[in-house]
């Protein structure tokens, strides 16, 4: 995993996001994949990472998105998941979350299904290389174990899917603010929980637990201590 592509795609979009943003929340800080951080300090700060599975992109596969999540100190409270290509979008509102699609003028509201085990559970990464270290390995190895079924390749697009009830369980070490913060809100308005491996807050990243059920999520936890 140690090639990490960046397109021109990348930077244009987030050039073009900033932009917007700075004109219309000036006041407001922003943390920008590409580009780093402006305002730091700032009380409300845009979270954006313009192309959110470069790879996919590259490869042509409808996985990746945009991603622009809002924080209020330290906690999450917008979120939005744009993938340009099927035109679907994902976000989060006051308590609720939501996807609509481009042949559609109606949204749907995302609910996360019931799943209090993980022999029950989908479980989902981007890529088993992504557990680099040997704790990290031993996580991944027994979730994978327990788990009813694995699937790899989601990106970003797969949080979302578990928004809407899909995967039951995502777990990745190392992830950024940029790569969490926008599918936090989305994710936890849908009734999900996000976390780190350690149960602390996930909105500066890190090693990344998220479930659509609070109990599996617990379960998880008490796994990943374990291992």
């Amino acid at each position: 995993m140690g090639f990490d592509p960046v397109t021109v795609a990348d930077r244009a979009s987030e050039r073009a996001i900033k932009r917007y943003l700075a004109q219309a929340f000036p006041e407001h800080g922003i943390v920008g994949e590409e580009f780093g951080t402006t305002q730091p300090d700032a009380r409300f700060r845009w979270i954006i990472d313009p192309i959110d599975g470069t790879r996919a992109f590259i490869m042509g596969m409808p996985t990746w998105g945009t991603l622009i999540g809002l924080a209020d100190g330290e906690t999450p409270v917008l979120g939005v998941m744009h993938q340009p290509f099927t035109g679907e979008r994902f976000w989060s509102a006051k308590s609720t979350a939501h996807m609509s699609c481009a042949d559609s003028s109606k949204s749907r509201r995302l609910k996360t299904r019931a799943c209090p085990t993980l022999d029950q559970a989908v479980f989902s990464a981007t890529h088993p290389d992504l557990f680099a270290t040997r704790a990290e390995k031993a996580v991944h190895a027994r979730i994978k174990a327990c788990a009813r079924m694995t699937r790899y390749g989601g990106d970003c697009y797969a949080y979302c899917m578990l928004a809407a009830g899909h995967i039951d369980v995502i777990a990745e070490p190392g992830l950024k603010t940029y790569d969490i913060a926008a599918l936090i809100p989305i994710i936890e308005r849908a009734g999900g929980v996000v976390t780190t491996w350690d149960g602390t807050s996930a909105l500066h990243g890190g090693d990344i637990l998220a479930c659509g059920d609070r109990a599996l999520h617990a379960q998880i936890l008490t796994l990943i201590a374990s291992a």
